[in-house]
């Protein structure tokens, strides 16, 4: 079964930066569209960005639109979300999670393998 494993969550000032990793240590990723989502306590998890296998189709929520920046390195076998600017509202536990097939992004239902998460905290 598919494990992914995420890391690179850290406290951080607004306007900071922090970039996530996602990686699987015995699958190719780039046979996976993968999805990154963020939950904070009494909130449903939500879609944050998404990429697809081919790296070709990549969308974001609006809320971090110009912000974060989702991208593949199959060398690597990781997938990256860099994230710029951050505000406050960008707290909480970050997840990975992968796809096969047309994806549900932004929701959750599609996506049968899931990361640990890695905690995000944004504040001065």
């Amino acid at each position: 079964q598919l494990q992914l494993v995420e890391s690179g969550g850290a406290l951080v000032q607004p306007g900071g930066s922090l970039r996530l990793s996602c990686t699987a240590s015995e699958f190719p990723l780039d046979d996976y569209g993968i999805g990154w989502f963020r939950q904070v306590p009494g909130k449903e998890r939500e879609g944050v960005s998404y990429i697809s296998m081919s790296g070709e189709n990549i969308a974001y929520a609006d809320s971090v639109k110009g912000r974060f920046t989702i991208f593949r390195d199959n060398v690597k076998n990781t997938i990256y979300l860099q994230m710029n600017n951050l505000k406050p509202e960008d707290t909480g536990v970050y997840y990975c999670a992968a796809c096969e097939g047309p994806t549900s992004w932004p929701e959750v239902w599609g996506f049968p393998s899931w990361g640990q998460g890695t905690q995000v905290t944004v504040s001065s």
